[in-house]
């Protein structure tokens, strides 16, 4: 299914792409954006009122949101949202090398961090970003098709529970550190003595087993006990490189992406529910439940199918395809590439658009000679001197150094990157 907008930007019901493609073929219609395909038509429709309920559904994830436009029981469109899950680690690069760079002989730089104050309900920006992605794609779906409904996936999820399906009473409540710390409760646990060499009567640290550099978290049982030799000795290796696979064992699944559905699901609800639509709520349990009855595969964009009480008792697929955005954010103010030190290795240019193009866009190159001679499609690379690079979908050049002149914009780089996939129901 094609969205279509008619002369004025209204939005109006999607078309077949057969349609779609008879009234370009006849100049009746335009290509508006190539992702998600909009076509725009050339006259104004007739003002009548759309007698059609579409409802989007949304299944919300810490990494990957799913996304469904429903027409009654007839499936119109699919998309899946990655998550960006690099932002925090950015950050703590950034931290590391302000203070790095203060402790060096180079110009000093004042501590601003004290002069900052976080507004009420300030989430952290990692998680702000999630939510950020899905109030983009709300707003910009509104533009493209009537919606009158939005199904929303409110789950909360029992990280006591996950971590112990067998916990009742009030071990539910107290928690493992009832009654310790934690350096009394590590101390207990490995009996007074090094993980890894069985030391005893020497001075302990606590260590992570995975480290935090690593992905490891500072969960109880991701902590154990380390003489100062063999902290040093492990470094940046977990317990299973290190060869204690004993330990690593210990380490239980982490909950970082329960946690962030946990803490911004409410902000996902409060910014549906001032989008103006009618937002109904359903739970995890009937996703699946729902999902199981249709016979679907375990897909996030199969699950937004099958969000809460609206979900029918029979889905039709009118649409074969989905559409995977991923985001990527829209560039960074630091202008100079840095080593693992925090140097600089390389200055960046001070300016985005290179000859009418930026980095990102979505470029056709009909290229005449030369090694590369035929036509390309990717997105574009740009350097100031005008030479520019093609790359896959998989983020590999697959053209480098052509002149821009060959190059024509499809869609201008938006903050996401977009490709098209068919949809597998077995």
């Amino acid at each position: 299914m094609v969205f279509v907008l008619d002369a004025n930007k209204k939005p109006l019901s999607p078309c077949h792409e057969a349609v779609a493609r008879k009234l370009l073929k006849q100049g009746k219609a335009a290509i508006f954006k190539k992702y998600p395909f909009t076509i725009i038509l050339k006259k104004s429709a007739e003002d009548t009122k759309n007698k059609q309920e579409y409802r989007l559904k949304i299944d919300y994830g810490s990494k990957h949101t799913g996304l469904a436009i429903l027409q009654n029981n007839n499936v119109i469109w699919l998309a899946q949202i990655d998550h960006r899950t690099d932002i925090k680690k950015k950050l703590d690069d950034r931290r590391m090398f302000r203070r790095n760079r203060r402790n060096r002989r180079t110009r000093y730089r004042k501590p601003r961090f004290l002069n900052r104050k976080r507004k009420e309900g300030w989430i952290p920006p990692s998680l702000e970003s999630r939510v950020n992605n899905i109030k983009t794609w709300v707003n910009r779906l509104q533009k493209l098709i009537p919606l009158t409904h939005i199904s929303y996936e409110n789950v909360k999820f029992d990280t006591q529970l996950m971590q112990n399906p067998e916990i009742s009473g009030i071990e539910y409540q107290q928690g493992t550190l009832q009654g310790y710390e934690i350096r009394e409760y590590l101390l207990e646990k490995f009996g007074r003595k090094c993980c890894y060499c069985g030391k005893e009567n020497i001075p302990l640290e606590i260590e992570h087993i995975i480290p935090k550099s690593r992905g490891g978290t500072n969960r109880i049982d991701n902590l154990c006990l380390a003489c100062h030799e063999c902290n040093q000795k492990k470094g940046n290796m977990t317990a299973e490189e290190f060869g204690y696979l004993d330990i690593q064992k210990q380490v239980k699944q982490t909950l970082k992406d329960s946690s962030v559905v946990n803490s911004t699901r409410w902000k996902v609800y409060n910014l549906l529910y001032n989008s103006g639509l009618e937002v109904e709520c359903g739970t995890g349990a009937l996703t699946k439940m729902n999902r199981i009855k249709l016979g679907l595969p375990k897909e996030h964009y199969f699950d937004a199918c099958c969000v809460s009480q609206s979900t029918p008792d029979k889905l039709y697929f009118k649409t074969k395809n989905v559409l995977y955005i991923k985001a990527k954010g829209r560039g960074s103010h630091c202008r100079t590439n840095l080593d693992k030190y925090g140097f600089p290795r390389g200055y960046l240019a001070r300016q985005k658009y290179f000859f009418g193009f930026q980095t990102g866009d979505m470029v056709k190159a009909e290229i005449p000679k030369g090694k590369y001679k035929g036509i390309w499609y990717g997105e574009v690379a740009c350097r100031k001197s005008g030479s520019f690079d093609i790359k896959d979908k998989e983020g590999q050049r697959v053209v480098q150094g052509v002149n821009h002149k060959y190059f024509s914009v499809v869609q201008h780089f938006d903050g996401y990157s977009y490709r098209k996939e068919v949809a597998i129901l077995i």
